[in-house]
């Protein structure tokens, strides 16, 4: 891809916020510094993806204005959010690690130990990351408004805002309910119903609502935001279909997650919907039996992978993933955008879809 100014500008935005919340935390103590450096830590790293779409979707409304303060100060307030979203979702997840390195429970569980304190390290570090997904969640807000203030287009920016958080939440949710839901429903209908969780809990939340938002703040008209969930909504599928796929196939050492932790976690994707429906009653109760088992070791994790795999959903997967592609690169062709906003939306599709961590 082509260098992006994305990435530096919404690190140095961040770096100025979370400078100012230090300075103002200064009389917390060293225990809240403690919890302060966390949250700076769960700031770090990442793609920045959110933000890149974001800043795409601004480029898109062609703006009048090339005072970019406010932008970055929404595609920050975006990487706040999802850093929030992460905290918890590893949290529900049990998830020990994120992009190489400790969870943050995990790692609010570590400081507990090394500070020598009373109790259970690991109910400590739960409850701390609980707190901490609050706070992010608190300072993304905290941001947007301050980002936003005084500006033409705030309202409508704002409501696009809160229409991610909800969906996001109710996404999340759904995700959860589903690892005990499917039971109670025909293998047939499995793959749908993961589909709609696909849909609220990455498509909205990873890729069109950045776009929305950042045309939104660019002042872009119903056309515009229309054209842009066309384009949108199909890159957000198949960036969480590749997402499953990693979830179960993905190197540990790209992804920085352990081998098959999906299975681990029971997650009830449209990969798993697709293999239940074609396997044997006897690997089907198989396959049941394994996923959410946190004690699977490296050899199960290979041969829930050959059974998946020799399903044929894999290579559906990735049909689906072409499909999706496909009809995000015709929603782009027909859109009334300039060939730079073009160039851009294309190169951060194909780097969602073709992504390997």
């Amino acid at each position: 891809m082509r260098p992006s100014p994305v990435p530096d500008a919404v690190s140095a935005r961040l770096e100025e916020f979370l400078g100012r919340i230090r300075a103002e935390g200064d009389g917390y103590g060293t225990d809240a510094a403690l919890f302060l450096d966390a949250a700076g830590a769960a700031l770090s790293g990442g793609k920045r993806l959110r933000a890149r779409f974001c800043h795409a979707g601004w480029l898109a409304a062609s703006p009048a204005s090339d005072d970019l303060s406010a932008l970055w100060g929404l595609c920050a307030a975006l990487e706040i959010f999802q850093s929030a979203a992460l905290v918890h979702d590893d949290l529900i997840d049990n998830s020990d690690t994120r992009r190489g390195r400790p969870a943050a429970h995990r790692a609010l569980e570590s400081a507990h130990r090394t500070a020598g304190w009373h109790g259970d390290a690991e109910s400590f570090g739960r409850s701390a990351a609980i707190l901490l997904g609050d706070l992010l969640v608190a300072w993304s807000d905290d941001l947007l408004e301050e980002s936003l203030r005084g500006h033409p287009h705030a309202a409508a920016t704002r409501a696009e805002y809160a229409r991610m958080r909800r969906d996001v939440t109710i996404g999340q949710l759904l995700d959860i309910t589903e690892e005990s839901a499917w039971s109670v429903n025909e293998p047939a209908v499995l793959l749908e119903r993961a589909l709609r969780v696909a849909s609220l809990k990455s498509a909205g939340y990873s890729v069109i609502e950045p776009l929305l938002l950042g045309a939104s703040l660019a002042g872009a008209d119903a056309g515009l935001l229309s054209s842009l969930r066309a384009i949108g909504h199909p890159v957000g599928m198949a960036f969480q279909l590749r997402d499953d796929l990693l979830g179960v196939f993905g190197d540990p050492l790209v992804t920085g997650k352990p081998a098959g932790d999906d299975l681990r976690e029971g997650k009830r994707t449209a990969l798993i919907a697709l293999a239940r429906e074609r396997l044997s009653s006897a690997d089907r109760a198989g396959l049941d039996r394994a996923l959410g088992d946190p004690d699977l070791s490296p050899s199960d994790v290979r041969a829930l992978q050959t059974l998946i795999d020799g399903t044929g959903a894999v290579a559906q997967i990735e049909e689906m993933i072409a499909e999706y592609g496909a009809r995000a690169e015709q929603a782009l062709a027909s859109a009334a955008v300039d060939a730079e906003a073009a160039a851009t939306l294309r190169e951060l599709a194909e780097a969602a879809i073709a992504r390997s961590a």
